[in-house]
């Protein structure tokens, strides 16, 4: 049986099934995670940085987001735990060698590997394509295979030689439930540091309590304050005597060019000294002319 124009229509395009699920392809979701920036979703390229959740960003639109939140972006949940720059640190990526960049089969006439990565691990080699699981030290920022981090377990960096624990060591691009124990110590070590803020603060209140108790008056300062009271009224009933005192703490000062400890050449830096004395050859005398004198 034909329909107009004599065409022969098929089974599956008279009979509707059910719809088929569409799967996201795997290539283009491991591209997403960790070949483009979580927040602006472009293309990472350096600087990167990385938050407490193991995420990838470029630190231009970090601080784009930071100075105005209110602006729209694509993905804003994100970033939605980001406070400030110091919830990032920058990366200490190692360069593939075998990298050559996006756009090195333009005609298609040869193949590419859709999963070589831009960054690889320093110790093990292993290319940064989502495959292996790849985490990051928050001292330092290296990124080193969590393959690497097993087989060869230090205390320091395999890279730049720094300190570290066990508790510095943050996944990149994990799973919903690695996500969610990242998060829980994220906000466990929030609530530290918090916590501290808040111990150094009373502390510090403390002492200035104690150093306001130290700075009361007592017998000692009444007894000085009486007897500055008494030579007060002493000067006062007697004129002469004041101005003794006062002739005699004049006299007192001493002329820097008068001081034998110091060297010539700081003695001349003043006006005082001889060198900056001007001769009766060296003044010039001063002629105002005005309309009068011509």
């Amino acid at each position: 049986m034909g329909c107009d124009g004599g065409t022969i229509p098929k089974r599956h395009e008279l009979v509707k099934g059910p719809k088929k699920v569409e799967k996201v392809d795997k290539n283009a979701e491991l591209a997403a995670r960790w070949k483009y920036c979580a927040l602006s979703q472009e293309k990472l390229r350096r600087p990167i940085v990385a938050c407490d959740l193991g995420r990838f960003y470029n630190k231009d639109a970090v601080i784009e987001y930071l100075l105005d939140k209110s602006a729209e972006r694509p993905n804003v949940e994100a970033a939605a735990h980001i406070r400030g720059i110091k919830d990032v640190k920058e990366l200490n990526l190692t360069d593939n060698p075998a990298w050559e960049g996006e756009r090195t089969n333009t005609k298609g006439d040869r193949y590419e590997d859709m999963h070589c990565a831009m960054f690889i691990c320093p110790v093990v080699g292993l290319e940064m394509n989502g495959k292996h699981k790849f985490c990051f030290l928050k001292t330092c920022g290296c990124v080193f295979s969590e393959r690497a981090l097993k087989e060869v377990k230090t205390e320091i960096c395999h890279k730049c030689g720094d300190p570290f624990e066990e508790g510095d060591i943050i996944l990149l691009n994990g799973t919903k439930e690695e996500v969610e124990k990242l998060k829980q110590r994220m906000e466990e070590r929030r609530a530290k540091a918090k916590a501290g803020k808040k111990s150094k603060k009373s502390k510090g209140a403390e002492t200035v309590s104690k150093a306001d108790d130290s700075q009361a008056p007592g017998p000692s300062s009444s007894a000085s304050s009486s007897a500055s009271s008494a030579a007060s009224s002493s000067a006062t009933s007697d004129p002469s005597k004041a101005t003794k005192a006062s002739s005699s703490a004049v006299g007192s000062k001493r002329s820097i060019q008068d001081m034998a400890d110091k060297s010539e050449a700081f003695k001349s830096l003043f006006t005082s000294h001889s060198s900056a004395k001007r001769t009766k050859d060296q003044t010039s005398n001063w002629i105002t002319h005005t309309p009068y004198h011509f």
